[in-house]
């Protein structure tokens, strides 16, 4: 079974939500081709001036769709920037099945892969900054569309892992691991941290699967 289908039956609810926004009906064609205008947009504004540089009215200029358009698909300019980031995660990982990382161990492949993503949003440090902060603005009216970047996130890291069948413990292994990579990109973000101080904290949190390794052997 593919991990993004082990997701969403590991971890309930929650992981259970539709890549759509729940409430509304599966986009057509062109209203998805229009979601990814947008998206685009507001990654390329995001890139060239961080969080502030993303306007609502400019991302819809940028888009070619009226200001009201772009409000239904995203009410705010902190949906607009959690919903990029997911995008951005899911074209991410896409890279990484094309190119899986090395490893011998699960926690050396996850954190090869989480060093490549956080190297992949440092050479875009504005637009990084913007959707890191997006999701640190997110209110329970964001919640959906956080939720689906953890749920990306998620199988990001146990596709690293090649796992089929992750138990209780291995799941709240890798929900430790991502909150300390978003805790780390705060840091780095800040000034706070260096890149080999990150490098130390992701390969230091990954040890955690080699825990729960030994738990799952019978």
């Amino acid at each position: 079974m593919p991990a993004e289908a082990k997701v969403e039956a590991s971890t309930g609810a929650r992981a259970a939500r539709p890549a759509v926004q729940p409430a509304s009906p599966p986009l057509t064609e062109r209203q998805e081709a229009r979601r990814r205008r947008i998206l685009h947009a507001s990654a390329q504004l995001a890139s060239r001036g961080g969080f502030d540089a993303v306007q609502m009215r400019e991302v819809a200029e940028s888009s070619q769709v009226a200001l009201g358009t772009l409000y239904r698909y995203f009410p705010s300019k902190v949906h607009l920037l959690v919903a990029t980031m997911q995008a951005q995660l899911e074209h991410m990982h896409g890279t990484l099945r094309k190119k899986p990382p090395a490893g011998d161990t699960a926690a050396e492949r996850v954190a090869e892969t989480l060093m490549r993503a956080f190297r992949a949003l440092q050479r875009e440090p504005h637009l990084a900054d913007a959707m890191v902060r997006a999701l640190t603005f997110a209110d329970r009216s964001v919640s959906p569309e956080v939720d689906q970047v953890s749920r990306q996130t998620t199988v990001i890291i146990l596709d690293a892992m090649g796992l089929d069948d992750p138990t209780p413990e291995q799941l709240s292994a890798v929900r430790v691991i991502e909150h300390t990579w978003h805790s780390a990109l705060i840091t780095w973000l800040s000034g706070r941290a260096s890149i080999a101080q990150v490098k130390i904290d992701i390969e230091t949190v990954c040890r955690l699967i080699d825990l729960t390794e030994a738990d799952a052997k019978p």
